[in-house]
This record gives structure tokens, sequence and C-alpha cells, in this order.
């Protein structure tokens, strides 16, 4: 029993130590149009990212639910096995988001985590552990949504250069500044909404697998506090080689286009929070950049930092799946 509660301590330990990655990793998706444009100081930027992402984490649960039950059933992982096997898909997905963050590159946390999830626990119990209906809605919603996110800020896109296209520019650009500080907040509020559950999501997995928690449980206050306060101060750290990327190096942002790019993506994720899915916010957020420089030029759009993005998207399900997988086999020998 006691063996039970130190490997239960350890991955809230490796939990909250995801968030805090995944807040500085994905500082970028809510703050980098508003950094580029000069709408918002980087150190103020970062600061009401780190804000709305802990009331938007410490908001919504469904998503943790999601992630609890909807990738493998805690039940037929339980007891140290089943511990093991988690702490091992924690130290697959910290390994690829730190990866990705040292070469700036804006992969996703949440395909890195549920591959890991899904890899450590087949490499536990086989393919058989896996809930293949659930697994597979949450694959759909995260191949879904950048999709979704194109066409959105192509459409969003379009209507505003139809509304200002005979406007003044430098009054344009002006008041689309101002508006940028709201939709650079509502980008964090809906990024802690659905990025901060998947870390509640695998602690209720650990709990549940302990037996500390009955299945079906909704996520403790306390898990919720951790994982809000986790993700906002890694927030606060920021990633700055990550925001370089996204808020310049896929298309030349100016305020209306940053506008357009948040407003489309913190719809979409906001959606899927409602929906209960997980999505990548760095997908969304990427993909809404796209659509929205393809409503002006497809030539605006820098395609091959483009490219290099969703090949990294592609491969970090298996990547991050494969690592896990022999983590749990290290982990095994030492802690089994």
């Amino acid at each position: 029993m006691e063996h039970l509660f130190l490997l239960t301590i350890l991955i809230v330990i490796f939990a909250f130590l995801f968030d805090f990655i995944n807040g500085f990793h994905d500082t970028a998706n809510a703050i980098a149009t508003s950094v580029s444009t000069k709408a918002l100081k980087p150190r103020t930027a970062i600061l009401i990212a780190a804000l709305m992402n802990f009331i938007g984490a410490i908001t919504f649960t469904g998503v943790a639910k999601t992630i609890t039950t909807g990738i493998v059933d805690p039940i037929t992982i339980e007891g140290s096995n089943g511990l093991v096997v988690v702490i091992a898909a924690l130290l697959g997905g910290i390994f690829w988001n730190l990866l990705t963050w040292y070469f700036g590159i804006p992969s996703s946390s949440s395909h890195a985590i549920i591959g890991a999830i899904a890899g450590a626990a087949v490499s536990a119990k086989g393919f058989d552990v896996l809930e293949a209906e659930g697994f597979i809605k949450i694959i759909e919603a995260l191949l879904i949504s950048p999709v979704i996110a194109i066409t959105l800020g192509f459409i969003v896109m379009t209507i505003l250069a139809t509304i200002f296209r005979r406007s003044n520019l430098s009054k344009t650009n002006k008041g689309f500044r101002l508006v940028q500080i709201f939709t650079a907040s509502l980008q964090s509020f809906t990024h802690g909404t659905n990025d901060a559950q998947k870390a509640m999501g695998i602690i209720m997995i650990a709990l549940i697998a302990a037996k500390i928690e009955p299945a079906g449980a909704d996520v403790p206050l306390w898990v919720r506090i951790g994982c809000a306060m986790a993700m906002a101060i890694g927030t606060s750290v920021g990633g700055w080689k990550i925001i370089k990327t996204v808020g310049g190096k896929i298309m030349k942002i100016r305020p209306i286009n940053g506008a357009a790019a948040d407003l489309s993506s913190a719809a979409i994720i906001f959606t899927f929070t409602a929906l209960h899915l997980p999505v990548s916010t760095t997908h969304v957020i990427s993909s809404s950049i796209m659509g929205v420089g393809s409503a002006q030029r497809v030539k605006d759009v820098n395609w091959g930092t483009a490219q290099r993005m969703v090949i990294t998207w592609i491969i970090t399900i298996p990547i991050s799946a494969t690592v896990a997988a022999i983590f749990y086999q290290i982990l095994k020998l030492i802690l089994l």
C-alpha cells in the first residue's frame, strides 16, 4: 500500500511538471500574434496569458474525464503496474515537449501525452488495453480541428478584409491592436480550459488505479488548482523560441490578421472543450494563422515552415508512444 502511495505522489509531481512545461511550451499559442504585432509587450502578454490560463483551467473538467477513460480504462491497469504505466506516459510526453521546445518547433502537447499514454499502456498490457471507441474519437478531434481552424480563419479574415477594405490602414491597425488585448485574453482562457485538463485526467487515472478515487469520480479541487497553478507558472516563464515561429515565421502578421486568427482558434478550442474533447491548441492556432494568411494571398504563408510543422504533428503520436513504451520497460525493471 505504501508503494502505491509513493508511486501516486511521483505521478502527481510529474503531472504538475508536465503542465508547467506545457505552459511555457504553449505560451506562444495565446500571445504570439499579439506580441508580434506589438499590441502587447511580451511581459504584459505573458502575465495576461498566465492569469487567463489559470482561470480557464479551474473552470472546466470535461476534457479531463475524457482523458481519464477515453484512452485506456483505469481499472484494467490498476495497481503498481498501472501507476508505472502512467509515470512512463508522463516521461514520454515531457521528453517530446522539451525536445521540440529546444528546437523551437510548435508541436502538440496533446498529441504527445495521448500518444504516450497509449504507448505505455500497450507496452504493459498489449493493444487490447486501448479503449478503441474513445481513442478513435480523440484522434478524430485532433485531426479534424486543424482543418476547421484553417477554414474558419480564412472565412473570418475574408469577412474582416471586406468590412475594412476602405478604412485607413493606420487607424485600422491601431484599432485592432486594442482588439488583440481582448482576443489574446480569450485565447489564453480557452487554452486553459482544454490543455490543463490533460494532466488532470492523467492524475485521475493514477488515483483510480491506486484505488484512492472510485471510477467515475469528479476531479478533486486540489487537482484542478494544482494543475492550473502549474500551467500558469509555466506560462509566466514563456517560450520565446516558439513565439518567434508562431508569431512571425508562418506569415507576417498585422493586427487585423492576429485578431482574426485569435478569434477563430478561440472559438474552435472552446467548442471542443464544451464537447469534452481534447484538441491541440498548437495545431488549431497555427492552422488559424495559415487560414488567415491564405485569405489574403496564398503566397503570404511561409509554406516551408508550415510543412515542417505538419511533419512534426504527424510524427508526434508515434514517437511519443514509442518513447513512453521504452520508458515503461525501463521503469518496470526499477520499480516493480
